[in-house]
């Protein structure tokens, strides 16, 4: 039995301090019905806790750490950031040579804004589609997760294709009342959306690939159908690629299905480990932001040297050519094992994989759709969860998340884990 008392201890001194103990509500474990794990240290693939219990890592600060903790490159690029100054309030040529290299990425993107959170990068995409179509309703697909602004904090009606009721406090109803919430891979609901309120939705926000509901694919036409009611009826096609951006691709789901956003949420690897995010698109719409036009947004830490610096090491080391092939064998070598493994312990799996993120549910059926993600065995996933815990193996404290690898990640830490997870798939049967 691996100890956790310095953990459990951490935890009862942060619950004094900090409301609920974490900075973030994912890190409470509340799904899994145990404390939250409080590191020390991470290198590579393994992170470490307070307890000195270390543990192969596919949660990777939920997505970021694509290159593995504490890179060499990444980290000293980020001291001699810190020894020219961390923070200036004013502009630096190192925050255009990230610009220049997001746009270099993304076909769709002309110019760039560089933020501070995924949050704020689609808040500001979703102010600016309003303001360039002087419209205000938004559409947005239930179980997607866009950050914690008002109008993305909304939850589908009683009805498909209506407009949504508020999904936390203090979000005013009025503010949830314009956003649709409509199911992800469902096409039909988007076109009624647009049928139901004709000249009023300014931006349809989705992920490209769902990865806060757990990760599922977009079907066959899905995207495609998506820009083109966009272009049809006027509306601005927002793509939130916080998690898949750089990610599944270079370009990110943009390259990987050919399918060009308006306007483009980046995050998570943008900043290279720190805080950082950007937002980006066609210039007649990034033209709209203040100070040359009348959207205002502003951000003192915006475009942060430390972060642009471990952002601009980051983007540099993902462009060698190997990159995203190497990505793409670790992704398909976790899922062969898990799949092999589940099949000879008798358990039911659904892997639902993109590149080098995937989700596994314990679930005999597709899952194609957040209300496919709420059939599967949550309760069987919690146990499974804690039986790979307790052999060494850190995965997203929720079985609406998913798993993220890295280029750090070895053969030797995929074979480990599906290890694991036979033992955990025999144990929970």
């Amino acid at each position: 039995m691996r100890a956790r008392t310095y953990s459990q201890a951490a935890f009862e001194q942060a619950k004094k301090v900090i409301p609920g103990g974490v900075n973030s509500p994912a890190r409470a474990f509340g799904s899994v019905d145990c404390g939250p794990l409080f590191i020390a240290a991470a290198r590579g693939a393994t992170i470490t806790d307070v307890d000195g219990n270390t543990y192969i890592d596919y949660v990777g600060s939920w997505g970021p750490m694509i290159l593995g903790h504490a890179h060499p490159e990444v980290v000293t690029a980020i001291e001699q950031a810190a020894a020219r100054g961390t923070s200036f309030g004013a502009p630096t040529e190192a925050e255009t040579k990230l610009a220049r290299r997001i746009a270099a990425a993304y076909e769709s993107i002309d110019k760039v804004r560089l933020v501070s959170s995924g949050t704020e990068a689609v808040m500001t995409a979703v102010r600016l589609a309003r303001a360039f179509t002087r419209r205000e309703s938004i559409v947005k697909m239930v179980g997607g997760y866009h950050g914690h602004s008002d109008s993305m904090l909304v939850s589908a009606g009683s009805g498909l294709a209506e407009h949504g009721v508020p999904s936390s406090a203090g979000v005013p109803g009025h503010v949830a009342a314009q956003t649709i919430a409509v199911p992800y891979n469902d096409i039909e609901a988007v076109g009624r959306a647009f049928a139901n309120y004709p000249d009023r939705i300014a931006a349809v926000v989705v992920e490209p690939v769902a990865a806060n509901m757990g990760v599922i694919a977009p079907v066959e036409g899905y995207l495609e159908a998506i820009r083109q009611l966009c272009d049809q009826h006027g509306a601005v096609l927002i793509f939130d690629e916080v998690i898949t951006g750089f990610r599944v691709a270079l370009g990110g789901a943009q390259q990987r299905y050919g399918i060009k956003a308006d306007l483009t949420c980046l995050g998570k690897i943008v900043g290279g480990g720190l805080p950082a995010a950007a937002v980006g698109g066609r210039s007649d719409i990034m033209d709209l932001l203040s100070p040359v036009g009348p959207v205002y947004q502003a951000g003192t830490l915006s475009g942060n040297p430390l972060a642009v610096a471990a952002a601009n090491k980051t983007l540099e080391l993902l462009e060698k050519s190997d990159t995203y092939r190497t990505l793409e064998q670790k992704g398909a070598s976790l899922e062969a094992g898990l799949k092999d493994a589940a099949g000879r312990a008798g358990i039911p799996l659904t892997i639902n994989r993109v590149g080098s993120i995937l989700s596994a549910f314990f679930s005999q059926h597709p899952v194609r759709h957040f209300e496919d993600v709420q059939a599967t065995d949550i309760a069987r996933f919690k146990r499974y969860f804690l039986d790979m815990l307790e052999q060494g193996v850190y995965l997203a404290p929720s079985a609406y998340e998913a798993m993220f690898l890295s280029l750090a990640h070895t053969q030797q830490d995929i074979d480990k884990t599906v290890s694991a997870a036979y033992n955990a798939f025999c144990n929970i049967r």
